[in-house]
């Protein structure tokens, strides 16, 4: 079997032989290692024409590959709700490797301070009558892995082509992103580590191993100096015309792991291939050949923290502002009101929707099966 969680069968003992797992990761590898097989329990649909089928249940964890789909579809028809006719754009956040190492070590604080910056740098530069003149709504999505599984911490946000103005007027932009992407990443550097300052002169941030040198003020305003003058890599493109292929476009990143199932290209005794895009060789396929341990490894660093929210929304498109701006915006601009098409349905009926098939009727014979659950296999007995 080549999937995640064939690797982790094979090699997560290994790799508690040589490194040891957070709550969270050891968390997430055993709803893994879990996910649709009798240790979860589950039912036994059955037809009198003597087809049988077993069905495991999911783990639900949202690190795991076999857990997505449902989830995702259902994310992208609420999403419906919200959307604008207006042109969106897809913009990217990267953060500098001189900050990564110092990231990993004191991820909740510095994952959120990635969307404060990028929220503010938004808002105000949106805000500004040389930029945009008015409020835009948008959210972010984090995520922290490269085609290699190495440790790549970025923001993939989708921002709205317009906004609402000081005097409640709806206000387009150009086809062009309205905020030139040099300005957006030097504000984005700039506030980045003008907080990240004054969260070590708080005394927030932790250090470990070779970040250790970075408590001496000395070394930590060198680093500080290094990320000033670097440039910050981002990017902006624009999404798919129309609101609701933007939201499908996005379902894909909202619910993206580490490394999905088809990426795994095979697994055996030692190794586990993965199939990559290599970005500097004009996006061509490629395989990527790692020991398994290492690929466990690499997989357990982008296990995020406990109850940590990855979609965020801002502006117009903000909790607070759904009732009131954001139904203005979809009154100024004439906006087609979409219906959830899973809103009050059972959790059978969306299955059914998502797999485009009857599940409650026999593949056979499509007659309705009977259906009979399956408890949770016992524990082993020490």
């Amino acid at each position: 079997m080549t999937t995640v969680q064939a690797a982790f069968q094979s090699f997560y003992p290994s790799y508690q032989a040589h490194y040891k797992a957070s709550f969270q990761q050891a968390k997430a590898t055993k709803n893994i290692l879990k996910c649709k097989t009798s240790a979860l329990g589950g039912h036994v649909s059955a037809c009198d024409c003597g087809h049988v089928e077993v069905y495991y249940n999911s783990c639900r964890d949202r690190h795991c590959p076999m857990c997505q789909g449902v989830t995702k579809a259902m994310w992208v028809d609420q999403r419906c709700k919200d959307a604008i006719e207006a042109p969106y754009f897809h913009v990217v956040f990267t953060m500098p490797q001189e900050l990564q190492s110092l990231i990993y070590q004191n991820q909740r604080l510095l994952y959120n301070l990635m969307y404060k910056a990028i929220s503010e740098t938004l808002l105000e530069l949106s805000l500004d009558p040389k930029h945009l003149g008015a409020q835009p709504g948008f959210f972010s999505i984090l995520h922290t892995w490269g085609q290699d599984l190495h440790y790549h911490p970025h923001i993939h946000t989708v921002v709205m082509a317009g906004g609402l103005t000081k005097l409640n007027k709806w206000k387009s932009s150009s086809k062009k992103f309205f905020i030139p992407v040099k300005v957006l990443s030097k504000m984005f550097r700039g506030k980045y580590l003008h907080y990240l300052k004054q969260y070590y002169h708080e005394q927030l941030l932790t250090f470990h191993g070779d970040s250790e040198q970075l408590q001496k003020p000395q070394k930590f305003q060198e680093l500080l100096d290094d990320c000033y003058r670097k440039n910050w890599y981002s990017y902006s493109k624009e999404a798919l015309a129309g609101p609701l292929a933007v939201i499908e476009y996005l379902g894909r990143y909202t619910h993206r792991i580490a490394i999905s199932n088809s990426r795994i290209a095979s697994v055996n005794e030692e190794t586990v291939t993965i199939r990559v895009r290599d970005n500097k060789d004009n996006q061509k396929r490629k395989t990527l050949t790692m020991q398994g341990t290492e690929f466990v490894r690499r997989f357990l660093m982008h296990i995020l923290p406990h109850r940590f929210v990855k979609v965020r929304y801002y502006g117009i498109l903000a909790t607070r502002n759904k009732k009131t701006k954001l139904a203005l915006c979809r009154k100024l601009t004439s906006s087609v009101l979409y219906k959830p098409k899973f809103e009050g349905l059972s959790a059978l009926e969306v299955l059914t929707l998502v797999l485009g098939r009857d599940i409650t009727k026999c593949p056979v014979c499509q007659k309705e099966k009977r259906r009979l659950l399956v408890p949770r296999a016992s524990p082993a007995c020490c």
